[in-house]
């Protein structure tokens, strides 16, 4: 009778542990599903254009939320001198961006984390904003940008704007190598 119930239990105990780790794993699959994560790298044609719309200069610390392979603070700091923050959940984008920061030598103005974009601790940092990020994680974020982030900073989108009447103060429409893309551009107006 006790090694029955020593085996039941011990039973019980595996199956626990094996749904908790499976439960774990769950979570981070439904991070990605919620921000429905695709990776398209932006072409450094429109990284160029990105920079020259938010005036980006010495002295800018520039977030790239969802990051990817960390090419766009990685070119901002090796061209500007400016600090960067990329942000990513993919372990895989990450490994990609701290290569690439150590290709471009700016590992001392680089920092790459893995986490979730909408829940940056120091976002009132930045001064330029960089985004490549579907519709809905641009609504998701709005609010979060008109309330922490300090008025005068800039924000960039590639391809995907708000769904609100924050309208953008500069859109341009041009033909990269392989298609045309569409830039968006904001102003964090000062808070009344």
């Amino acid at each position: 009778m006790r090694l029955r119930r020593f085996f039941f239990v011990g039973a019980a105990l595996a199956l626990a542990l094996l749904s908790l780790s499976s439960g774990l794993q769950a979570d981070d699959d439904r991070d990605e599903k919620k921000y429905n994560l695709i990776y398209v790298p932006t072409p450094e044609i429109v990284v160029e254009k990105m920079f020259e719309m938010a005036k980006v200069k010495k002295g800018d610390v520039v977030y790239d939320l969802g990051c990817g392979d960390g090419r766009v603070v990685a070119i901002a700091a090796k061209k500007f001198g400016t600090r960067g923050v990329g942000i990513d959940l993919n372990p895989v984008r990450i490994k990609e961006a701290h290569e690439t920061v150590k290709k471009y030598k700016v590992e001392k103005l680089v920092e790459i984390r893995q986490g979730d974009a909408l829940k940056v601790k120091d976002f009132n940092k930045a001064t330029v904003v960089a985004l490549y990020m579907l519709p809905e994680f641009m609504n998701w974020l709005e609010p979060i940008a008109k309330k922490t982030l300090k008025p005068g900073t800039r924000i960039v989108s590639h391809d995907y704007k708000w769904d609100s009447d924050w309208q953008p103060e500069q859109t341009i429409e041009f033909k990269g190598p392989e298609r045309t893309h569409i830039l968006y551009l904001w102003t964090v107006p000062d808070k009344k």
